[in-house]
């Protein structure tokens, strides 16, 4: 007779520690609904007002301001400049981060160093890398320095580049300038979800294709590559999101108005400009849920082409 109340006391016990595992959980959940979920919502609200950032709402818009959005020629180009930024960013970071991943994830002499100097850009200030690259790739600067040592300027004016190019000053050639510093600053993260995926891939597995006679390079395609895709997911992922919100290089480099005639116009960066300057918080949100759902698209064209999310 004795077991049914050991039962009963085991059952308490166990219904106490969901509880008590219920209420730890329930405090990170209700700050994610309210800024996360519940911001959204409140975004949603003002974006159908003209909003004074003061008072609150003085007059309803309706769908005005999405309205006079899609009909700006400026917010057109901020989209085209954050498509291309992130069609062209996230391939190439993807690729030598991967890259850097591989030869890292071997066994050679300063494994820790390397690992830790190409991660390093990745934590420096973002504003301090901007501007030292500012001043390489100005037209005094290092990198037409250093291409005019390699004897490379009649390459380089045979494509319509003088000696003295201003590379972050030209429209043609600002928002390249800026995907190859944060293709390089961006690599070593990239490198490190890579190395992760690496490490999870057991060794038998290559010790099984050597025997059968693969080589390095049909082991990496065949075996490594494929087997990288919950990986490819999350990365391609991460990328697209960070590439879509691309912001502090452009202000830095660009300015409020994403100088050179726009070509560091960024969508954030056009609703910075809704935000702060303009003081228009009620088009900054039609802004920002315009981002919103660009975002989400990627997202799910990415969890499509890979065949769903990772199966960590």
């Amino acid at each position: 007779m004795a077991v049914a109340p050991a039962v009963k006391s085991q059952r308490i016990g166990e219904r106490s520690e969901a509880l008590a595992g219920y209420a730890f959980v329930a405090v990170p959940m209700v700050f994610f609904l309210v800024l996360q979920i519940g911001v959204l919502f409140y975004a949603a609200y003002i974006s159908l007002w003209d909003w004074n950032i003061r008072s609150g709402p003085e007059e309803f818009f309706g769908l005005r301001n999405f309205e006079r959005m899609l009909s700006d020629s400026i917010f057109h180009t901020a989209v085209r400049n954050t498509l291309y930024y992130t069609l062209l960013w996230v391939p190439l970071t993807m690729a030598l981060g991967l890259f850097l991943a591989v030869i890292v994830n071997q066994k050679i002499r300063g494994q820790t160093f390397f690992r830790a100097a190409f991660y390093f850009p990745a934590i420096a200030s973002s504003a301090a890398i901007t501007v030292l690259w500012i001043f390489v790739v100005s037209p005094g600067g290092l990198f037409n320095e250093i291409r005019e040592v390699l004897g490379l300027n009649p390459l380089f004016e045979a494509l319509g580049y003088r000696p003295n190019h201003n590379w972050i000053g030209d429209y043609r050639t600002a928002l390249n300038s800026v995907i190859i510093l944060n293709t390089w600053t961006t690599s070593g993260t990239f490198m490190l979800f890579y190395l992760a995926s690496l490490q999870s891939i057991s060794n038998e597995v290559y010790e099984a294709a050597a025997i059968d006679g693969a080589g390095p390079w049909q082991a990496f395609w065949r075996i490594t590559f494929p087997l990288l895709k919950p990986g490819h997911f999350f990365v391609a992922t991460v990328g697209v999101i960070g590439g879509l919100q691309l912001f502090d290089q452009a202000r830095i480099a660009g300015g409020e108005n994403g100088a050179p005639a726009y070509a560091l116009m960024t969508v954030v960066l056009y609703l910075y400009n809704a935000l702060v300057p303009q003081l228009s918080p009620g088009y900054a949100a039609a802004v920002g849920l315009v981002l919103f759902v660009i975002i989400m698209v990627a997202t799910l064209i990415q969890r499509r082409l890979f065949g769903g999310a990772p199966s960590w």
